[in-house]
């Protein structure tokens, strides 16, 4: 089939050589372009070391960027990772329209964070979802959704990387065949199911040591490596990232009071949240670099009494 690319970074990149490595007709390929001091692309280098057609838009609403598309004279468009919108004029435009990649259940969780949210909020499923884009974001009719267990202890980077990047790979070609086949079906999302959930970013990271033990490590595992869940030590923000919690059986069993140090050992440091303890593994200071628990309270000289979160 001759396709063109629509898509950024590792995952872009990733779609781009499954296609490749299949003999498929790549006419094209679309990306953002890059911030200035920004890394360059994965996707953008991967395809100019393959000698493909790179064409970077600050807007894919640009009437340049709908005539680069329609000379390619692709059959179908693949949309991988895409924070650019996409207009219906412009995605209508290969012969057999478009399909788009996103690492949900739609119509839950529409939205750019949606690989954060199931997880803060406790979810056990996720999946991804290769559907039509429409002018509503994440709205379109869905082609094929994959679905995938939530492990009570894995963080965001567990999920997409081992779960949803290379299932939304192999997806992606699935659905691909369908639509260049024929043999595709188009499902209407059910609007009453459906949920839209906005960025996950710095202040939606920020931890409240009164919240719920379950609720705090939920918080922490659903921003692990990806904003990194954070309290203030001391005024200065510190960085929490892998955890172990620790629920309690009895009230006599929580020790301390919410945001204090219960105790620091060789590679850890524990903090009182309401109903358990959060074991704090790895925790990054405003300044300093990823260490163990244990290093840095010793490092930043605390030790238990503590209190976190001001």
């Amino acid at each position: 089939m001759r396709i063109a690319i629509i898509g950024q970074q590792d995952f872009g990149k990733a779609v781009l050589e499954a296609f490749l490595a299949r003999k498929d007709d790549v006419a094209g390929v679309f990306c953002a372009p890059e911030k200035p001091g920004a890394k360059a692309d994965p996707l953008r280098v991967a395809a100019e070391e393959k000698g493909l057609k790179v064409l970077q838009f600050k807007s894919l609403r640009e009437a340049e960027a709908h005539e680069a598309l329609t000379n390619l004279k692709a059959e179908l468009g693949i949309m991988a990772y895409v924070l650019q919108f996409a207009p219906d004029t412009l995605v209508r435009i290969p012969r057999l329209g478009t399909i788009q990649f996103h690492p949900s259940l739609l119509p839950r969780y529409r939205g750019p964070s949606s690989i954060n949210w199931p997880i803060i909020r406790g979810d056990t499923r996720t999946g991804l979802t290769i559907f039509r884009p429409t002018e509503g974001l994440d709205e379109g009719p869905i082609v094929l959704q994959k679905k995938c267990e939530i492990g009570p202890d894995e963080t965001i980077g567990d999920v997409y990387f081992n779960k949803l990047f290379p299932m939304g790979v192999a997806a992606m070609l699935e659905a691909a065949d369908l639509v260049v086949s024929g043999k595709h079906k188009e499902t209407p999302q059910d609007e009453s199911q459906a949920s839209y959930e906005g960025w996950c970013r710095d202040a939606e990271a920020r931890i409240h040591w009164a919240h719920h033990v379950d609720f705090v490590y939920n918080l922490i595992r659903g921003c692990n490596p990806a904003p990194g869940a954070w309290t203030l030590l001391n005024g200065k923000k510190l960085q929490i990232f892998d955890a172990r919690k620790h629920v309690a059986r009895r009230y006599a069993d929580v020790k301390g009071k919410v945001g204090e140090v219960s105790d620091v050992t060789e590679a850890s440091f524990k903090v009182t949240a309401q109903g358990g303890v959060i074991e704090v593994l790895r925790a990054r200071g405003e300044e300093g670099k990823k260490l163990s628990g244990g290093e840095f309270a010793r490092s930043a000289g605390f030790a238990s009494g503590s209190v976190l979160g001001n």
